[in-house]
């Protein structure tokens, strides 16, 4: 941890923090700490969290299943829970099989970036709307994968036709009427398009349904996040769009996920 002769000593910090409403504040004093460049700049940065912004914009970069992503302000922030999600990816994958994965809605690229690290083969697509996330992921997978800028599918190239073995969607789920219920840190930081899933949550996941059986092999996967409550509706929506669907769920984590599998 970086030590500098200023007036913000970790108790300092986090005594800031903590004003602000800061949960973790003394975990997350350390890692400015730890991640400050200089005097200035830990100051800067320590007014920046304080004022709502979210400590990975704040540092650049959030963990997830390991590695550091990076993540520009403006774009939305990787969660933990969306951990499980890659792990059932993983887990439907034969061992050094090669698979050809597609990331819709990609966001900073985390998902991608993740089964790149845990798989040996992948030949890996990623898409987003965003332009900023785009920017974002292009750094994170940089090498070892290609992102495209546009809506879900629309950008792919016509030769993934039917061959996706994992087609992952991390989805907006959150209804138009609680966007506005959301932490500051998200309804204020990250795209709207990222939260925003329409009047019941699910807009975005029937496009995406509606749009797999094109691009899944047989036997391919279309994995999704959503919601406890949503997950029935979610399970019934796959299921109409031809897949057959599972309904898988994390305790610790707090995660549920849909995966829809192409009849083979």
């Amino acid at each position: 941890m970086s030590v500098f002769p200023s007036p913000l000593s970790p108790s300092a910090i986090t005594r800031t923090l903590r004003a602000a409403g800061c949960v973790f504040a003394e975990d997350e004093a350390e890692l400015l700490l730890a991640n400050a460049a200089g005097p200035a700049e830990l100051a800067a940065m320590v007014e920046r969290r304080a004022a709502g912004l979210p400590l990975e914009h704040v540092l650049g970069w959030a963990e997830f299943r390991g590695l550091r992503i990076a993540v520009d302000p403006g774009v939305f922030v990787p969660r933990r829970r969306t951990e499980f999600l890659v792990s059932q990816a993983v887990d439907l994958v034969r061992p050094a099989a090669p698979v050809v994965v597609v990331d819709l809605c990609c966001g900073s690229g985390a998902l991608g970036a993740a089964l790149v690290d845990a798989l040996d083969r992948v030949e890996l697509h990623a898409t987003d709307v965003e332009p900023a996330a785009v920017r974002c992921a292009r750094r994170n997978i940089a090498g070892t994968g290609q992102v495209y800028e546009g809506d879900l599918f629309d950008p792919l190239p016509e030769s993934l036709r039917g061959r996706v073995g994992l087609l992952l969607a991390n989805v907006p789920y959150v209804p138009t009427d609680d966007v506005d219920l959301l932490p500051a840190e998200a309804r204020v930081h990250e795209p709207r398009v990222a939260l925003d899933g329409g009047g019941d949550g699910l807009d975005v996941l029937r496009r995406v349904v509606a749009g797999a059986p094109r691009w899944l092999a047989p036997g391919g996967h279309l994995l999704v996040e959503t919601s406890e409550r949503q997950a029935a509706r979610a399970e019934e929506t796959v299921a109409a769009g031809g897949l057959v669907p599972r309904v898988l769920t994390s305790d610790e984590l707090y995660a549920t996920v849909v995966v829809g599998t192409r009849p083979a």
